[in-house]
């Protein structure tokens, strides 16, 4: 029989105070594992920048994915614009696409003519309740970044979501395009809450 340890973090609470530790866990096991490139979920770009921080001076290339325009209010993009110059200026590479778990379903389901939920709405339910809030996130971002053409389909890449703001969940993942979402694999959950 063949296996690998490695080290799992649980954090007793989900939110933005996980964020720091996120990205040192993020950096060292894309490190241990030779990764190339981190994912992870910035609304406002706080996060992006702390993630920025913690890859300097690694070999570790970041990709931050950020909510679509028109998110929380129609035509604004959430993010900070100075921050985004900031990342920009240093090489980070930032994507913002259509929510691939979301998206145009959410507005059948909210719909009052149609209504109910949808297969893609239940496959990201599904990741929320049965690991974490983040994994779903993470796994989206993947996503929107393979669809972009941000990151390949051949390399593991080390992704990370939050529950509401921040980062509190890591995960290794095999990544895969919107399209052929079931060649996507959840290899590793490196940090996640251990509550909702």
């Amino acid at each position: 029989m063949s296996f690998v340890a490695r080290n799992t973090y649980y954090f007793n609470a989900p939110g933005p105070e996980n964020t720091t530790d996120c990205a040192r866990f993020a950096v060292e096991r894309a490190r241990e594992l030779g990764l190339s490139h981190i994912v992870v979920a910035s609304t406002s770009g706080e996060t992006a920048l702390v993630f920025h921080e913690a890859t300097k001076g690694t070999d570790v290339r970041l990709v931050v994915v950020t909510h679509v325009v028109g998110f929380s209010k129609p035509g604004v993009w959430e993010f900070d614009s100075g921050k985004a110059q900031k990342l920009c200026d240093a090489g980070v590479l930032i994507v913002t696409g259509t929510h691939a778990l979301s998206g145009l379903e959410r507005s059948f389901s909210r719909s009052p003519k149609v209504g109910g939920g949808s297969r893609t709405e239940a496959v990201a339910e599904a990741l929320r309740r049965v690991v974490a809030i983040g994994l779903k996130v993470a796994v989206e971002c993947v996503l929107i970044a393979a669809d972009q053409g941000a990151i390949g389909i051949e390399e593991e890449v080390v992704a990370v979501g939050g529950t509401s703001s921040g980062a509190d969940t890591v995960c290794v993942i095999r990544p895969s395009h919107t399209a052929s979402f079931f060649d996507l694999q959840v290899r590793e959950i490196v940090a996640m809450p251990r509550v909702r």
